[in-house]
This record gives structure tokens, sequence and C-alpha cells, in this order.
């Protein structure tokens, strides 16, 4: 059996229970997608996009699906803790792919500010869902609009500064049984739609954690509008374990004079795929991408962005720097596509990776496709190992040879953390990635269920 079939033949057997626990705004696309998914199935390593990740592979176990909504038995407040203070966040839950509605933060909203679930805010939902992920382009994002059944819906109207950032925690927590067995591993789909009006603001933190160790299969999709002078923050930071399968796509459409800073970051993992799609639609419009990785073992993660330039006059700059030990694996695939009349472009891209074994492999493929004759691009991509004379100059020094590697792997990584504006998560970065580079964060960070 292929990898699709068995998804295919799930859809086919459990569409009525899917259908009538989601709301009406995403049923109303979901055969759409089920049919887009069947012709294209998943994509192989010919594909361009996905040429670094097997996703057939990783789709092929038999993972069960909590179509039927059975609740799931866990307090998230128990299940999360952060264990660095003064982070100053308002606190939402996403327990698998559902929004967690028991208790409310206690941060304040600005007034006509919207965070809660999908299925409570159809009108608003229903003119942007599934809008930028389309599905006859990925099968991804198909597979994830066919299967998911509710998801996190963040509106910020026009004018509306929100001060504090919204911390949006997603736990991986098994459910006990579905209709038809024991879970052992579990599949989750989950969807976040983004909405900025006209010159709003907001700052977003999305952390994965993982409570059970179990096999898990994450798929995320990730919608965000950001109108004329609106500015939108949007870090992604994974700490799962090395079970765990994740694939992300990211789609975020920028009108004139917006600003976009998105940040993703991988501390620990099993298998991870994050791709974003980015476009310019408005003229002055900026977006600052970075991403930093630190993998070891056999772990596995690949980035692959594409920023569309389609209009005159945006910049866009990206940063991507990657640490591989052992026998972990990276790749990064960016492209930035500057289309007919999108004069004045100001475009950089660079990727930045060290191996610390002979065994680690970096796939690196930064690219430019302009069709434009007034633009300023540039593009470079290095892969090394650390520096031999600085760790001998430390270790002349009383240095020891472990001590010295992880005082320049930290400040290999620095630069890409030191570029993010919400200072606290700053801060707290900085004590994580040494905590990775030391080997103690082998766990999801404060999580009591896997101690």
């Amino acid at each position: 059996m292929n990898s699709e079939q068995q998804y295919i033949e799930l859809y086919q057997q459990a569409r009525e229970m899917i259908f009538s626990h989601a709301p009406e705004v995403m049923n109303a696309v979901r055969d759409e997608a089920f049919e887009d998914f069947r012709k294209q199935g998943f994509p192989s390593k010919k594909v361009e996009r996905y040429k670094y990740t097997d996703l057939q592979k990783l789709f092929a176990p038999d993972y069960g699906v909590n179509l039927n909504r059975l609740e799931i038995p866990v307090d998230p407040y128990e299940a999360f803790r952060c264990d660095v203070p003064n982070l100053s966040t308002s606190l939402y839950f996403v327990v698998n792919d559902m929004f967690y509605r028991d208790d409310k933060p206690k941060g304040h909203l600005p007034e006509g500010v919207i965070i809660g679930s999908m299925r409570d805010n159809p009108e608003q939902v229903a003119k942007y869902y599934a809008k930028l992920a389309r599905t006859s382009e990925d099968a991804i994002t198909a597979l994830n609009t066919m299967l998911a059944q509710d998801g996190l819906f963040v509106y910020v109207p026009k004018n509306v500064k929100v001060d504090r950032a919204i911390q949006v925690i997603n736990i991986l927590k098994a459910t006990p049984q579905n209709a038809q067995r024991q879970v052992s591993d579990l599949m989750v789909n989950r969807r976040v739609l983004i909405i900025l009006e006209e010159g709003a603001e907001i700052k977003m933190l999305f952390c994965d954690h993982a409570a059970d160790d179990r096999n898990f299969l994450a798929t995320q999709v990730i919608e965000a509008y950001v109108g004329e002078n609106a500015s939108l923050d949007l870090y992604c930071l994974e700490e799962t374990h090395y079970k765990n399968v994740r694939v992300s796509n990211v789609y975020i459409d920028q009108q004139a004079n917006s600003r976009v800073n998105h940040n993703v970051i991988t501390l620990h993992n099993g298998f991870t795929r994050n791709k974003l799609d980015l476009t310019f639609s408005g003229e002055g419009a900026e977006c600052q991408c970075y991403g930093c990785v630190i993998a070891d073992k056999e772990q596995h993660v690949d980035n692959n962005t594409l920023i569309t330039h389609k209009v005159s006059h945006c910049t866009s700059n990206e940063l991507y720097k990657y640490v591989l030990d052992d026998k972990s694996t990276g790749a990064f695939a960016g492209r930035v596509l500057v289309e007919h009349g999108a004069q004045k472009t100001i475009s950089q891209m660079t990727n930045q990776n060290l191996t610390a074994t002979k065994e680690a492999r970096m796939y690196t493929q930064p690219m430019l496709e302009i069709y434009a004759d007034d633009v300023k691009c540039a593009h470079g991509s290095t892969v090394g190992q650390l520096n031999d004379a600085a760790l001998f100059y430390m270790r002349q020094r009383g240095i020891s040879l472990d001590e010295a590697k992880v005082l320049l792997q930290n400040a290999f990584i620095n630069e890409v953390i030191d570029h993010m504006q919400l200072e606290p998560l700053r801060d707290r970065l900085h004590y994580l990635v040494e905590k990775r580079f030391r080997g103690e964060l082998n766990k999801c960070t404060g999580c009591k269920l896997c101690k």
C-alpha cells in the first residue's frame, strides 16, 4: 500500500464523523482538499521542494487519529512549566489540535482582539480560511485541510496594538483510545489562521512540546494575512523528542508597508520539515526571516523557504544557522523570486552551518530567480567545522576541549538569537541553547509527564 492510500481510505470511511465534529467553514473546502490529495499523493524526493525529506516514509506508519474528538485527559498547566521566569506573555494552550477552553489567560486583550477556536468565529474565518494555503499546490496542505477539525483563530482589528506577547503552547498528548482501538501513536493536524487588519500589531510565540513518550506525527498549516502598515512577529520554537515527526507549512501575505519578523527555532526533535511561503503583495513591505537548528543523534531538520517579490520597493532578509552533531542531517533550500516589475527589490539570503562530526550531513541550496533589472539581491552559504585555531587558543588558556566547543557553538548560534525582537525570549533562548549544547535538554523543558 502506498503511504497515501491509508489516508485516502481513512477519509472515505470516516468522512461523516469528520464532518460532524468540525465547523462548516472547514467542511466547505474539505472534499476539494481530499480530491487534491488523492491526485497528488505524497511528494517523492524527486520533487524539488521535497528533495531532502522522504515524506512517503514518514507518513507510512499507521498512526491513530482522534476524529471522534474524545476528551484529552491532561491539564496543560500541569503538563507545561516554563523554567525561565519573566517571559511575561498571555498564555494559551492547544492540546493536540483542540483549543483549550477550560481557562482563560490572565492577560487582558484590547477591545476587538480575538484569540480562540475557529468554530467560535465562523464568519471571520470564512473570509480567509484556505485562501493562502492552496491545497492544489501542496499535498501536506491538502492532507491537513481534509483532516483538520478545529484550529486557532487570531484576529487583530484596525490600528490595534497588542502590547503583551501571545504565547501558544502546542501540547502533544496521546489519547487513551479512539473509536476503534487503543492508541499507541497519534497523528495531529493543527490549523492556525492569523488576521491583522491595517495598522495592527501583535507578537506571537508558538512552542511545541510533547507530554507522552509516544510516536507523534504532527502536521501544521499557518495562514497569516498582514494588512497595510501592520506588524507581525511570529516565533516558532520546537522542543519535543526524538519520536516526534513535525511537518509545518507557513503561508504569509504582506500588504503595503507591512512588517513581518518570522523566526523558527529547533532545539530538540525527531524529524522536522518546515516550509515558509511568503508573498509581498503591497509595496514598501519588509520581512526578516531567521532560523536556528541544533541537532544530534539521528535527528533531521529541513527548512524550505520561498519569498516572492510581486511588487516593487520590498525588502527581505534571511539568516539560517545549523549546528549538527553525531549522525544528524540538516537541509536548507531557500528561493527568492523577483517577478517582472518588482523593481527596487532588496534581498539577502544567508545560510551558515557547522558540522561537528564526519557523519553529520548538511545540504544547502540558496537560489535567486530574478525577472527585474533594478534590484540588489545576494545569497551565500557555508558548511564548515569548528575553528581549530580558536580551539587551540582556548585550550592553551586552560579551557577544556568540551567547554571550548560549547563556547564556540554558542557564539555561532547567538547571532540568530540576538536578532529576535522579543527580549524575554532572547534571554530564554540563550539559556536553553547553552543547556542544549551541554546535553541537558533531552526532553521538553518543564514537562512533568515526561520525567
